[in-house]
């Protein structure tokens, strides 16, 4: 555990209004918010949590949201910065998978996945409030399937390379990294704990809460399932 590293990989940014952001509060206005995924480095393999969104799909699907992507803030590009190649991840986790968080798992067919069970069965079926949310199916060739958009696919993605371990409840990935359920913002979002035996926790709320002004007020967004 004492080897364990975090680190926050920078994925670009969006735009959305600020009444998006904190539900019938605001203030309005345009509010440019971070997208990011987590990768840890642990004695038990390396674990990538979320991988972004996918620059060219928001830009067909989603332009009003304004995306700004260098190529350092792909999946890819973000993990060269440190050495790495996505060969290199053993486990990608999905906190969930609406666009900015799945973008970039055709990236990984051969890593071990992880979701909340009821997260693919969601995307395969969205409410249609959802849809915009679960657009990129780029991460899931059940989920194009079932969608009718395998054109998203990446040449070479299959069933058996983009099937996920589903679970439900808090879980130990490994010693130390816990999921922590937290539906609401989807059916089956989770947040992350990472502890250490000499400092402070970390605690990422991903999309539970987006800001401490969340926290502090107990304000939904407007876009949560």
């Amino acid at each position: 555990m004492s080897d364990t590293k975090v680190y926050l990989l920078d994925g670009g940014s969006l735009v959305l209004d600020g009444y998006h952001v904190f539900w019938n509060r605001g203030p309005g206005g345009e509010v440019r918010f971070p997208v990011y995924s987590i990768l840890i480095e642990h004695a038990e393999g390396r674990f990538l949590i979320d991988t972004g969104y996918d620059y060219d799909h928001v830009m067909k699907v989603l332009p009003f949201e304004k995306p700004i992507q260098e190529k350092h803030q792909t999946i890819p590009g973000a993990l060269a910065l440190l050495g790495l190649e996505p060969k290199d991840i053993d486990v990608v986790v999905n906190s969930h998978f609406h666009f900015d968080h799945c973008g970039g798992n055709k990236y990984f067919p051969h890593a071990k996945k992880i979701c909340h069970r009821t997260e693919v069965p969601q995307a395969c079926n969205p409410q249609p409030f959802e849809h915009l949310g679960y657009s990129d199916l780029s991460f899931s060739a059940e989920a194009a399937e079932a969608r009718g958009a395998t054109a998203q696919l990446l040449e070479g993605t299959t069933r058996a390379n983009s099937t996920f371990e589903g679970i439900d409840g808090d879980v130990e990935l490994a010693r130390g990294v816990k999921l922590i359920s937290t539906p609401g913002h989807s059916i089956g979002h989770y947040s992350l704990l990472v502890e250490f035996p000499k400092r402070k926790p970390i605690m990422f709320t991903i999309d539970a809460a987006y800001t401490q002004k969340s926290l502090e007020t107990l304000c939904q967004a407007a876009f949560n399932s």
